[in-house]
């Protein structure tokens, strides 16, 4: 019997971020010597008992249940692992909660204010562990461009620019996903917008105030009406003064999962591209400038598979690293905290914070692009 502690999992909804936690943890041991941790989904809940049955044992996920409710009540659960849509993440989060589960959740967090206020007062009065999957925290350069911020590499930020571009609404004659629908929470704002503007407050601080604007370029698919935006543009002020521009646009025609970020700061900038994972850029003002441009110049830095301890030697850090392998870099962290008691970062109130940004960007859109301010939760 393995002294490592046991941490037992249910998961709620399984689409393809289901499949991808499920994924993650499976493999851990593959990517992480001397865990001290034992992972695995215990229990499986979905649209219908049928379906439960079918990816319990396709994909080998313990046990289905037939509901929620049903989920919550095994005592062999420790952690409630929610990849439903996010018009279910409120109540989920809370009853979670208040059954004495640890809660991972993926983003957006909720739909509205009066939902992230719910949620992280729930969390307030828990002592279980919580944690958003804001994934792209984890790619290993933005692992690196947090370290050369907090050393003071960029001095003092000046400006920003961020933008992640899908293709998936220049195909009007698609039908559209839940995710195009207002009703069901979504529009790209919700959708590509929270993960960046979570990296944006995670390398550069806390907001003061957006201008948003949103489009719709297709009104139609097919015989359904358009009512959620397809792309949305803000303008942000930091409290720290920097300010910058953050893109989210399903109306990128010819673009795959692109998501590209520059920061620039007084003693230095970097700069990122998702398509690129392997590199991050990183240019430093306090080299000399002379002769010839001296030693200036953007530096690629090879981050690749470079992930810190306990990261081991699976894949090879040589090798190409890709999207499934922030996932799992987000799992075990969030594992490693449970296991150890810690808070973890990103939190339920992370994802609180970036929903106040969105609100604020759509109140700003529907008062014709007025800066709003800022609330945080």
């Amino acid at each position: 019997m393995s002294s490592r502690k046991q941490l037992r999992i249910g998961m709620v909804g399984f689409g393809s971020m289901g499949k991808t936690h499920a994924y993650a943890i499976r493999n851990l041991p593959y990517y992480f010597s001397s865990l001290p941790f034992l992972a695995e989904v215990r229990a499986i809940c979905t649209t219908s008992p049928e379906r439960s049955a079918r990816f319990a044992d396709e994909y080998g996920l313990g046990t289905p249940v037939a509901s929620f409710d049903e989920l919550l009540s095994r005592d062999d659960v420790d952690i409630i692992d929610i990849c439903t849509p996010n018009t279910l993440h409120c109540d989920m989060i809370c009853q979670a909660l208040a059954a004495g589960k640890h809660v991972l959740c993926e983003k957006p967090l909720c739909v509205t204010p009066d939902e992230a206020a719910r949620i992280v007062e729930a969390q307030r009065q828990s002592d279980r562990i919580c944690g958003m999957v804001f994934n792209n925290r984890f790619m290993a350069p933005m692992l690196r461009a947090k370290q050369l911020i907090d050393e003071g590499r960029l001095g003092r930020i000046l400006s920003f620019r961020v933008t992640y571009e899908h293709n998936s609404s220049t195909f009007p004659d698609k039908a559209p996903g839940w995710k195009q629908t207002a009703a069901a929470g979504g529009g790209v704002l919700f959708d590509l917008g929270s993960h960046v503007i979570d990296l944006i407050r995670h390398l550069c601080g806390d907001f003061e105030s957006v201008q948003g604007l949103s489009q719709i370029a297709f009104p139609t698919h097919g015989d359904w009406q358009t009512d959620a935006d397809e792309a949305f543009y803000i303008t942000a002020k930091l409290k720290g003064g920097a300010c910058g521009t953050i893109v989210a646009n399903k109306l990128a025609t010819g673009v795959n999962d692109d998501l590209s970020l520059a920061i620039f700061g007084e003693r230095g900038s970097i700069k990122y591209e998702l398509m690129e994972p392997e590199w991050l850029y990183f240019y430093d003002n306090d080299r000399p400038a002379s002769p010839i441009g001296g030693e200036r110049g953007f530096t690629r830095i090879e981050c690749g598979g470079r992930y810190p301890a306990p990261g081991g030697s699976f894949p090879s850090p040589k090798a190409s690293v890709g999207w499934l392998r922030c996932h799992i870099e987000s799992m075990v962290q969030y594992l490693s905290a449970v296991a150890n008691g810690t808070p973890f970062s990103p939190s339920l109130y992370d994802g609180a914070y970036v929903q106040a940004v969105m609100q604020a960007a759509l109140e700003s859109d529907l008062n014709g692009g007025a800066r709003r301010e800022v609330i945080a939760p």
